[in-house]
């Protein structure tokens, strides 16, 4: 299994010649790629997914399918796209994809901004993206894309994310909120949060890490 990192929080799964699209959102390129037999999104927030980075995915590949919670289904609603709705502690089986979901809620950004449904995905129980939380699965993680920056993120509560899930690797992502002295600073301290036990791997947008 192979993960590509492209731009913030969408990632490409590819497991023989089957695929699926993480977070598709609209600090991300365009997600030209077939082979997609879902697409799984954490939250409904723009930079996790849009209307457009979906209707492109599905106009190539007709036959994927779309998973998320709730608040997912409610935010596509209009655009007629159906959402197989998930929540914590759900599983499904797509293709070569065994899911797993983890976690309900977005982290807190402020308290005058409502907190929405948030849940995360293991995928074929090596791969934990968890969206924008700090949900800790409760079952061992080889490879956690880390999140390194965002409105609701401060760096010792990361770093402490990172040492309670303890994955034997891990990657930065959702970096489009940092500048590069940024986006430096806390990769360095959540590699040290990983290393010398485990490895810690910066991803540019579109290398790939197998899994």
């Amino acid at each position: 299994m192979e993960v590509t990192k492209l731009e913030h929080a969408c990632q490409i799964v590819t497991e023989g010649g089957a695929r699926l699209v993480i977070d598709p959102g609209n600090l991300t390129r365009p997600v030209d790629v077939e082979g997609v037999v879902a697409v799984v999104v954490t939250h409904e927030h723009p930079d996790h997914v849009t209307p457009e980075q979906l209707a492109g995915i599905l106009a190539r590949n007709p036959d994927a399918v779309v998973l998320g919670p709730a608040g997912v289904a409610t935010a596509l609603a209009d655009t007629g796209v159906p959402v197989d709705v998930v929540t914590d502690g759900d599983h499904r089986s797509v293709g070569p994809f065994e899911l797993s979901f983890h976690g309900t809620r977005h982290n807190v950004i402020h308290a005058s901004i409502p907190v929405i449904d948030n849940t995360g995905v293991l995928v074929n129980g090596r791969l934990f993206h968890p969206g924008d939380s700090y949900t800790v699965p409760g079952v061992p993680v080889e490879v956690l894309a880390a999140p390194v920056g965002a409105p609701w993120l401060k760096i010792a509560e990361a770093m402490d994310y990172v040492a309670a899930v303890a994955p034997r690797r891990a990657y930065p992502v959702h970096e489009a909120t940092l500048s590069d002295v940024g986006y430096r600073m806390h990769t360095g301290r959540l590699r040290d949060m990983v290393e010398p036990d485990g490895e810690f791997v910066v991803l540019a947008p579109g290398d790939s890490l197998t899994v």
